[in-house]
């Protein structure tokens, strides 16, 4: 394979043995689905109404069409990507807490893609026709295994839903602070989770897996960029709420009203030393293998967030990395204590709202307010 004129190593076959299982993980599971039951319990007691346990609030709601690019190389060519073809697909962006906060608590983005209507074997218990691909914008999971990652989730839950206006305080002082260790070449993930997350316009990101997956013979970690011109002009434009909690969602709908697209890029699995599966803490060198465009989403002008539209994809719709294809696996410890805490969250808000969750098998977002 080329890569600058130089010849890159080839990629490392999947198998089983890219995993291995720490002893300890039954019980730390147990750990996550007690802080992530806390969360849902505090927040669904106040809103009347059970929200995810992250990810809760919504931003952008948006239909869009995953055009799967032709002649790729054998390596690319996996699962979902193996042959060129148009999916129906919808993008979901949001930040991470577990509760609805106003937006002038700056915080980590996220995105969720749900592809509609992908064809071969699928995962354990995963209904429907869907593969989800969820993704955060930093390159690098906050936690290096899943203790790490229960000791986070247990400082959220204890925060969850607690004094918003000290939250507000607290993320201002946080972006300073990021700031400046940012001007010193630092950055830090736990300063960035609590409120301390530069205010960026959501649309100009550019959004990563951080853990691994299986990409059919091989293994990858995935990325969506913003590739149109009307996006990527909004790449580190930051967002002033000004004292507005849903400004972001009415700066999305503006800039959804010009449409847009994304390139879907793949980074395979080149070096086992140096690309790890089980630390989702260490970023995977783009000089041993760079990302590799294998898709592009596209969105037609419309409406980015409307009422109507979180009906139907917040309520009655999960997104979840254990949605989809075998070829798509989920790898490490991360995403392994994912799928029964995520099992859990979803059944929670399925019993709370009365509102059963189910895999679409084609989408038509409303686009009245």
């Amino acid at each position: 394979t080329q890569h600058s004129g130089q010849l890159m190593q080839p990629a490392i076959p999947y198998s089983a043995h890219v995993e291995t299982a720490a002893p300890d993980e039954a019980e730390t599971i147990q750990g996550l689905k007690g802080a992530l039951t806390e969360i849902l319990e505090t927040t669904s007691a106040h809103y009347g109404h059970a929200v995810r346990s992250v990810h809760a609030k919504s931003h952008g709601l948006i239909a869009a069409t995953l055009e799967v690019l032709p002649d790729l190389p054998e390596e690319l060519a996996q699962g979902v990507f193996a042959n060129p073809g148009l999916f129906q697909a919808v993008l979901r962006i949001s930040t991470n807490p577990g509760d609805l906060l106003p937006d002038s608590i700056s915080l980590p983005r996220g995105i969720a893609l749900k592809v509609i209507g992908v064809e071969g074997d699928r995962l354990e218990d995963s209904p429907g026709g869907s593969q989800d691909f969820i993704m955060v914008n930093g390159p690098v999971f906050a936690a290096k295994d899943p203790e790490s990652f229960l000791k986070n989730l247990k400082l959220l839950a204890k925060t969850t839903d607690r004094a918003t206006w000290a939250k507000v305080a607290l993320s201002s002082v946080l972006r300073g602070t990021e700031k400046a260790l940012e001007a010193v070449g630092g950055e830090s993930g736990i300063l960035k989770a609590l409120g301390g997350a530069p205010n960026v316009h959501p649309l100009g990101e550019t959004y990563y897996s951080q853990t691994a997956f299986r990409h059919g013979d091989y293994v990858a970690k995935y990325q969506l960029v913003p590739a149109s011109p009307n996006l990527t002009r909004l790449t580190g434009a930051e967002i002033d709420p000004g004292d507005d909690p849903d400004a972001i969602r009415k700066q999305v709908d503006i800039a959804m009203m010009g449409g847009g697209t994304w390139d879907f890029r793949v980074q395979l699995r080149r070096d086992a030393k140096n690309m790890p599966v089980e630390d989702a803490t260490v970023q995977w060198s783009e000089e041993i293998s760079p990302f590799q465009t294998v898709a592009r989403l596209h969105a037609a002008p419309q409406r980015g967030w409307t009422d109507a539209r979180a009906a139907l994809v917040d309520d009655s719709m999960r997104f979840t990395v254990w949605t989809g294809l075998e070829a798509h696996r989920p790898l490490g410890a991360i995403n392994r204590v994912r799928k029964p805490v995520y099992d859990m969250s979803s059944a929670f808000r399925e019993q709370f709202n009365h509102c059963p969750i189910h895999e679409p098998t084609a989408i038509v977002l409303p686009e009245g307010a």
